[in-house]
């Protein structure tokens, strides 16, 4: 069993490598696109984020904004990924690497890799400029409390990355988009029974890493819970990617 979980590990890592020492010019781009990207959500988060910490409002905006934008960090952008709607990439690259032909745990653990490479350079940028941008998240965060808040933000992006990529491996680039949407108006409608049940995410995590630091047990839980969800819904792409027809 170890020696099949290495020898994925080691395929999957070939193939990532494999697209690193691909066309330069297109991982320049990539590059570039995601600072461009992650400075603008950076950007309206830090500043919405800025305004509540420092009037320590339970605002609903800083919530949504948080809870939608922080599995993004999950992805690579590129112009290509970002017209997966009409140009159905996500498909088309699918059906590429089984034509090859790869097996599918590889293929996901490539995709698993990516993501976690995808938070720590999107992470980094988004969660630096954040808190570059808000003075007042500075003055409530300092060091390691801070990084647990990234941590604790990062392990919640870790449970949406699993739903991500179920419906990117198993629905067409159209289906995606209209999934992507009823999962913004599902979190809308989340952010809103927080809201009336008289609670706030923002300051909640803010709170808690400002108490407990590195040891603080929500940060803990979201990078548990995300780590099995990406596990628990990657084997079940596995199993349904057995009978879905890519042409």
């Amino acid at each position: 069993m170890r020696f099949i979980f290495m020898e994925i590990l080691r395929n999957s890592w070939f193939i990532v490598k494999s697209d690193f020492r691909g066309d330069k010019l297109r991982l320049l781009w990539t590059f570039l696109f995601s600072i461009l990207m992650m400075g603008y959500l950076a950007g309206i988060t830090g500043m919405v984020v800025n305004e509540a910490v420092g009037q320590h409002e339970r605002t609903i905006v800083a919530d949504y904004l948080l809870l939608t934008m922080i599995p993004m960090l999950g992805f690579t952008f590129s112009v290509r990924t970002m017209k997966y709607w009409s140009s159905n990439s996500y498909t088309k690259m699918l059906a590429y690497l089984r034509a090859l032909p790869i097996p599918a745990p590889v293929i996901l653990c490539k995709r698993k890799i990516q993501a976690l490479i995808s938070f720590g350079l999107n992470g980094t940028l988004f969660f630096g400029l954040m808190y570059a941008i808000s003075g007042s998240l500075r003055n409530e965060l300092t060091g390691s409390s801070y990084f647990a808040f990234a941590l604790t933000w990062v392990g919640y992006g870790l449970m949406l990355t699993g739903v991500y990529i179920f419906i990117e491996y198993l629905f067409s680039g159209i289906a995606y988009l209209w999934l992507t949407m009823l999962i913004m108006v599902v979190f809308f409608g989340i952010t809103m029974v927080i809201h009336l049940a008289g609670a706030n995410v923002l300051l909640y995590s803010i709170s808690s890493s400002k108490e407990w630091g590195l040891l603080s047990p929500l940060m803990w839980g979201t990078l548990l819970l995300g780590t099995l969800s990406v596990q628990l819904f990657s084997k079940w792409t596995i199993y349904r990617l057995k009978s879905r027809d890519l042409v």
